[in-house]
């Protein structure tokens, strides 16, 4: 059984959010795995463009290249973001963090797989001040 991680903390931790905020923040992490797949997905070499198929109106942007690469900065943003806040949060167990808060594996189940070089008590706390770096980050 996993350890169930409580929306809220004390107000007196250094690391707190509201519980909602945290929700927020939580679910943001979760839409990872689609932004890698949606950064990947706008390649540019799309076959509707190319076969002529789209009708440009009056006021849009009549540049495909710089649809594409807006796109894919926007998706790449999201994920640098998440990234650099694991990484800003701790070095050591980063990619740790970057697992659990964007795939939602808990401690045990990363620990049943591979060591973890900290404690159940230090990565949660680690991953506590995940979510406030992250909660500035954002604003």
């Amino acid at each position: 059984m996993g350890t169930v991680i409580r929306p809220e903390i004390s107000k007196k931790s250094p690391y707190y959010i509201s519980k909602h905020r945290y929700y927020e923040l939580r679910h943001f992490c979760l839409q990872y795995p689609e932004w890698k797949r949606a950064y990947h997905a706008v390649d540019g070499f799309s076959s509707k463009s190319s076969e002529g198929h789209e009708h440009v109106s009056g006021g849009g942007t009549a540049d495909p290249t710089a649809v594409y690469a807006e796109k894919r900065l926007y998706w790449l943003d999201r994920m640098k973001m998440v990234e650099r806040t694991a990484r800003e949060t701790d070095e050591i167990i980063a990619r740790f963090l970057l697992r659990c808060v964007t795939e939602g594996i808990s401690y045990e189940q990363m620990r049943a797989r591979e060591p973890i070089p900290c404690g159940k008590d230090y990565f949660y706390d680690a991953y506590r001040r995940f979510f406030w770096l992250l909660d500035k980050a954002r604003k």
